[in-house]
C-alpha cells in the first residue's frame, strides 16, 4: 500500500504546479500573468509548511507514525514552491535587477520577512536526507524546529502583504496558531512525564 500510496501523494503534491504550468502555456492567467504566478506559488507554499506542520499534531492525535513519512515530502514541496514564488518576483517582476529587489528586501517588511523565510528552508532542505540524519543526530531535531519560524514568517509575510487581515491571510493565521498550540501542549506533557533527576 505505501509504495503505491507515496507516489499517488507526491503527484498530487505536483498538481498546483502542473496548473499553474498549464495556465502559463495556454494564456489563461488573466490581465495579470505575473502577479496571479506570484500569487498561485505564494498560497501552495504557504499551504505545503502548514501542513508539513501538521504532520507532529496529526502522529500525536492519532498515535500512527503513517503522518510522519510524508513531513519530509511536505516540506520539500513547501520550498519548490517557495522557490518558484522567489523565482516570480526576481526573474519576472523585475527581471533579475538586483537593485530594486535589494531595495524591497531593506525597506519593505512582508518583502524581508518573506526572504528570511525562503533562506531558514535551504538548510532544512539541505538536511532533509536520512544521511544528514544520522550525521546531525539530536542536532537534526534542533535545526529542523525552525520550521515553526518559517511558519511563523510565512503567514506575517501574508498578513503584511495584504495591507490589512483580509478573510484568506487570518485563516491561514489561526491555522498556525492551532498548530503551535498543539506543539506546545505535547512539549508540556512530555515535560511532565520526564523523570525528575
Amino acid at each position: 500500500m505505501q509504495k503505491i500510496f507515496k507516489p499517488a501523494v507526491f503527484m498530487a503534491c505536483l498538481i498546483p504546479f502542473i496548473v499553474i504550468t498549464y495556465q502559463i502555456f495556454f494564456n489563461k492567467l488573466g490581465a495579470e500573468p505575473v502577479k496571479e504566478v506570484t500569487h498561485h506559488t505564494g498560497n501552495w507554499t504557504l499551504r505545503f509548511i502548514l501542513i508539513s506542520l501538521a504532520m507532529t499534531p496529526l502522529r500525536n492525535i492519532t498515535n500512527s507514525l503513517v503522518w510522519t513519512r510524508y513531513r519530509r515530502m511536505f516540506g520539500l514541496f513547501a520550498f519548490f514552491y517557495a522557490s518558484l514564488h522567489l523565482l516570480t518576483y526576481v526573474g519576472l517582476d523585475y527581471r533579475f535587477n538586483l537593485d530594486p529587489i535589494f531595495d524591497d528586501v531593506l525597506n519593505k517588511k512582508y518583502i524581508f520577512i518573506g526572504f528570511a523565510a525562503w533562506l531558514l528552508m535551504i538548510p532544512l532542505t539541505i538536511t532533509s536526507n536520512q544521511w544528514m540524519v544520522k550525521i546531525l543526530k539530536q542536532n537534526w531535531k534542533k535545526l529542523h524546529r525552525l520550521s515553526y519560524l518559517i511558519g511563523i514568517f510565512a503567514v506575517l509575510h501574508f498578513i503584511w502583504l495584504s495591507k490589512t487581515i483580509f478573510f484568506e491571510p487570518l485563516i491561514y493565521l489561526i491555522i498556525l496558531i492551532i498548530l503551535l498550540v498543539f506543539r506546545l501542549n505535547f512539549l508540556k506533557l512530555m515535560f511532565k512525564k520526564s523523570p525528575v533527576n
